[in-house]
C-alpha cells in the first residue's frame, strides 16, 4: 500500500507542480494578461488533478490513509463544486482574475501537501518541509475560502441571466440555481470552521510527535 499511495502522492505533486509553474510563468512572461485565460491554459490538468483527489476520501474509507472522513470530504467537495458546478459550467467566471488567484492558492497548498505526504510515506521527515505543510495552511486557507466565496459571488448573475441549474420540478415546484448557491456561501463558512479546527488539532498532533522524535534521535 506504501507503494501506492507514493505513486499517487507522486502524481498529484507532478500535477500540481507543473500548473504552479505554468502559472508562475505565465504571469511573468505575460503579467495581468495570463490571468484572463488561465483556466484555458491549465483547467483540464486542474479538473484531472481534482477528479484524482476524490480518491483519497477512498483511501481514509479503507483505511490505507489515516485521517477523519468529514474534514477532508468538506474539503474536497467546496473544490469539485467551486471548479466543476460554477466555474467550468460558465465561461464568463472563467475569465476573472479571481479564478487565477483561487488556482494559485489551491496549487501552493497542494504542492507543498503532496510534498510531504509523498516523503512521509517512505519515512522521509525534513523539519522545515514538516512545519510549512503544517503551518502554511493556517493562512492561505481562509484565503482560499474567501476566493472560492468571491467565485460563487460573481458566478450568481450568469446563472440568474442563463438558468443553469435551474429547473422546474412536478408539482409545481422549481429549483432556482442562484438561491442555492447563497445558501452554499453559508454552508461555505460553516465548513471552514470545522475544516480549521480539525487541521489545527492535526497540526498540534503532527509537530508534537515530531519534535518527540527527533527528541530521541
Amino acid at each position: 500500500m506504501n507503494t501506492y499511495l507514493f505513486i499517487y502522492y507522486l502524481i498529484q505533486f507532478c500535477g500540481h507542480s507543473w500548473i504552479f509553474t505554468n502559472m508562475t510563468v505565465r504571469f511573468f512572461s505575460f503579467g495581468k494578461d495570463s490571468m484572463v485565460d488561465t483556466f484555458y491554459a491549465i483547467g483540464l490538468v486542474m479538473r484531472l488533478c481534482q477528479s484524482l483527489s476524490l480518491l483519497e476520501l477512498l483511501h481514509i474509507y479503507v483505511g490505507i490513509e489515516s485521517d477523519r472522513f468529514l474534514p477532508r470530504f468538506l474539503q474536497l467537495t467546496e473544490r469539485i463544486i467551486i471548479l466543476f458546478v460554477v466555474i467550468t459550467s460558465q465561461d464568463e467566471v472563467q475569465g476573472k482574475y479571481v479564478v487565477c488567484v483561487l488556482f494559485f492558492l489551491w496549487n501552493l497548498l497542494d504542492v507543498v501537501r503532496y510534498t510531504y505526504s509523498m516523503l512521509s510515506v517512505v519515512g522521509i521527515y525534513y523539519h522545515i518541509l514538516t512545519w510549512l505543510s503544517q503551518t502554511l495552511w493556517m493562512f492561505i486557507y481562509p484565503l482560499c475560502v474567501l476566493a472560492e466565496a468571491f467565485v460563487n459571488y460573481q458566478s450568481l448573475p450568469y446563472f440568474e441571466t442563463f438558468g443553469t441549474y435551474s429547473t422546474k420540478l412536478p408539482f409545481d415546484l422549481s429549483i432556482y440555481f442562484p438561491y442555492v448557491l447563497k445558501i452554499y456561501l453559508v454552508v461555505l463558512f460553516i465548513g471552514m470552521y470545522f475544516t480549521y479546527d480539525h487541521l489545527y488539532s492535526e497540526r498540534k498532533n503532527i509537530l508534537k510527535t515530531f519534535y518527540v522524535k527527533k527528541k530521541k534521535n
